[in-house]
């Protein structure tokens, strides 16, 4: 399952990986759910495959080691990278062992094999998965749903976002997954043999066509855009280092590299300019009053969307700034999901003293109001700053409520290849999902501009300077998912819930088992 995410993409392998979960989790059936025997194989297995899989998905985060240009020492440096990771790989492996005994208890309510049974426990086990997802997705540490090793390889699989969201990706792979596994537990241990085998085997490959015939059609959309729709967006990637980002030859180069981008881009014919998070590390009025950069939007007059830091009470933000063309700020999106012991220090009163040196910033920063609008001179938008790609929700809320187009805004300069082609992955995902158009600055890559239907129309390179000059449409249209949000996975434990309702009744009253 790990390979099936970017850079390597190998998302084929999704359809097959989670059988050995569900397989091996059949052997523990007739086992005492609360015996330790049971407990003791459960975590085994989450540990082997939550572990392999997120573990490798996220390795990447290791490479915030070495992080002596933020004064850490190297050795305490290695020590966070490696509690990070772990923490992370940790957190999923939770997720897996609670799916394996959300499973048992199924089979401690309903240890009679009968067909309905069979078909209400994979429904079971699909919205189950899918429920984990979407409370994780609420927390701090969220990146890797299944759904994220289809993208952005599989973009007609991708489509089916529109419906529910990417939790239809995820129960189609567990859907898929399940049924394969129930075919390999008849033949291993039952009757299934010869033609009913073959027959069996056609089931999952034929949803696998019907999933994707599905997404093929959404693809087929014609997106329509207008021309008064258009906007013509200068996209400037800084490749500034995090070595030097904080230091004044850092400042220095951050302000002389998107100052000359901005001037380049507005006399080409860019009709407003996009910079990655953090661009300028300074606040908003000390860019008024001292900036070359803020100069040169007074004397071109085309607007710039600017990653800067806002001022908010005793803290900060993380900030996208929305300026017009007279230097006026029109709107302001700070960022709401920051990343823990990064930006800010979860349990402060608890961990503050230990891990004070971890941020380069003297303050914590304070998280944006989630209801925010920001306000641009071609209508609202919706904005992600850093890893808040990963939390389709901070999307779907902002869509909703009118934005247009999407805005990401990234560093990324941390880390090797494979996080930034993640987090395109996960752009492309929204962009979907939304279907809306995706315009995305890195600091160090991969910048880009993603169509509705996940096209990459733009992506930059890795480490460069670069400028980019594409053009964007403003939609008002609502998919199902923008509209109803992740129905798909209340309606699949709502099919399969009350069976364990009526079974526990049973159970609790000694009636023993009763066929609904």
């Amino acid at each position: 399952m790990g390979l099936t995410v970017a850079p390597i993409s190998f998302s084929l392998g999704a359809w097959v990986a989670v059988v050995p979960l569900w397989f091996c989790q059949r052997t523990l059936q007739g086992r005492s759910l609360l015996a330790w025997p049971y407990l003791r194989h459960s975590l085994l297995m989450a540990i082997a495959w939550g572990g392999c899989f997120y573990g490798w998905a996220l390795f990447w985060i290791t490479g915030i080691h070495p992080m002596t240009w933020m004064g850490v020492p190297w050795l305490a440096s290695l020590g966070i990278a490696l509690f990070c990771w772990l923490a992370i790989t940790t957190w999923g492996i939770v997720l897996v062992l609670a799916w394996l005994l959300g499973m048992g208890v199924w089979d401690w309510l309903m240890p009679r094999p009968t067909g309905l049974n069979r078909g209400l426990r994979l429904i079971w086990g699909v919205g189950l998965w899918c429920g984990l997802e979407a409370i994780w997705s609420q927390s701090i540490l969220w990146w890797s749903p299944l759904a994220y090793g289809q993208s952005p390889g599989n973009l007609w699989l991708l489509h089916l976002g529109q419906l529910s969201g990417p939790g239809t990706i995820s129960a189609a792979i567990m859907l898929i997954n399940g049924l394969w596994a129930e075919i390999l537990w008849q033949y291993s241990y039952h009757s299934l043999r010869g033609g009913q085998l073959f027959g069996w085997l056609g089931l999952p490959l034929g949803l696998i066509f019907l999933l994707h015939l599905g997404g093929w059609s959404l693809a087929q959309s014609s997106l329509a855009d207008q021309k008064n729709k258009a906007i013509t967006v200068g996209i400037i990637q800084g490749n500034i280092a995090n070595e030097i980002k904080l230091s004044p030859e850092g400042w220095r180069a951050a302000i002389a590299g998107y100052t000359q981008g901005y001037q380049t881009l507005a006399a080409s014919g860019s009709e407003v300019i996009l910079t990655p998070e953090g661009a300028l590390p300074y606040f908003w009025a000390d860019i008024v009053a001292e900036s070359s950069f803020y100069q040169a939007i007074l004397q071109k007059k085309i607007p710039v969307w600017l990653g800067a830091y806002g001022e908010n009470g005793s803290g900060y933000t993380n900030s996208l700034f929305s300026v017009d063309g007279t230097g006026k700020l029109l709107g302001r999106y700070d960022k709401v999901k920051l990343v823990p012991l990064g930006e800010y220090i979860p349990l402060q009163g608890v961990l503050g003293k230990f891990m004070t040196r971890f941020s380069p910033l003297k303050d914590q920063l304070v998280p944006g109001d989630p209801r925010q609008v920001f306000l641009t001179p071609f209508g609202s938008a919706a904005v992600s700053i850093c890893y808040e790609s990963a939390f389709p929700e901070r999307f779907r809320s902002q869509i909703r409520a009118g934005s247009e187009f999407i805005l990401s805004s990234a560093n990324n300069a941390h880390y090797s290849a494979t996080m930034p082609a993640q987090h395109h992955a996960l752009d492309v995902m929204r962009a979907i999902d939304g279907d809306r158009w995706l315009a995305r600055a890195t600091n160090t890559g991969f910048s880009a501009i993603i169509s509705p239907h996940g096209e990459t129309r733009w992506l930059s390179q890795l480490d460069q300077y670069q400028l980019h000059q594409g053009v964007i449409y403003r939609r008002r249209t609502q998919t199902l998912y923008i509209r109803w949000g992740d129905w798909l996975t209340p309606l699949l434990l709502s099919l399969s819930g009350p069976r364990l309702l009526v079974q526990l009744r049973n159970k609790h009253f000694g009636q023993g088992e009763n066929e609904l």
